[in-house]
């Protein structure tokens, strides 16, 4: 009986997220005003935490200009570890520096670019911790010029 009801969630909490008649907005390119992800269209939050911390790279790559679509160059000038915190409801409720090279400006654009980007989907409560919030570290690749690609958008 509880293998049903679970199995029954999971088919449904899939069907919600292929039933969407709204595309997502393709990344814009640089120089153009972008538009986040929950403006454009309504996001059905992903059941695991790969897929949440892709959800959440989504996001704050389109609304951050310092990104980049060119694969990612030999030498990177820097590498940002952010440790971040997202509430039950979506909010961020923290983010610091985990790990950087020493760069402080590089370090404030990862971090100002998570806090531009919030609010973010509400966790599924499949990944989230005993206080309703789900945490996860994610890395900022930049390269010579201050531009940045996250590390969950790298193929």
């Amino acid at each position: 009986m509880q293998r049903a009801f679970v199995a029954g969630f999971a088919c449904a909490a899939i069907a919600a997220g292929c039933s969407s008649s709204r595309p997502v907005p393709e990344i814009e390119k640089a120089g153009a005003r972008r538009v986040p992800p929950a403006a454009a269209a309504p996001m059905v939050p992903p059941l695991t935490l790969d897929g949440y911390k892709k959800a959440f790279a989504r996001q704050v790559a389109y609304a951050s200009p310092e990104t980049f679509d060119e694969p990612l160059p030999e030498m990177l000038k820097s590498v940002v570890v952010l440790d971040i915190t997202i509430d039950s409801d979506g909010r961020l409720a923290r983010v610091l520096v985990r790990r950087s090279n020493g760069y402080a400006e590089l370090e404030k654009v990862a971090l100002n670019s998570v806090r531009r980007a919030a609010p973010y989907a509400s966790p599924a409560w499949t990944m989230r911790r005993s206080d309703g919030s789900v945490h996860f570290l994610e890395t900022f690749l930049f390269r010579n010029d201050g531009r940045f690609r996250i590390r969950s958008l790298v193929e």
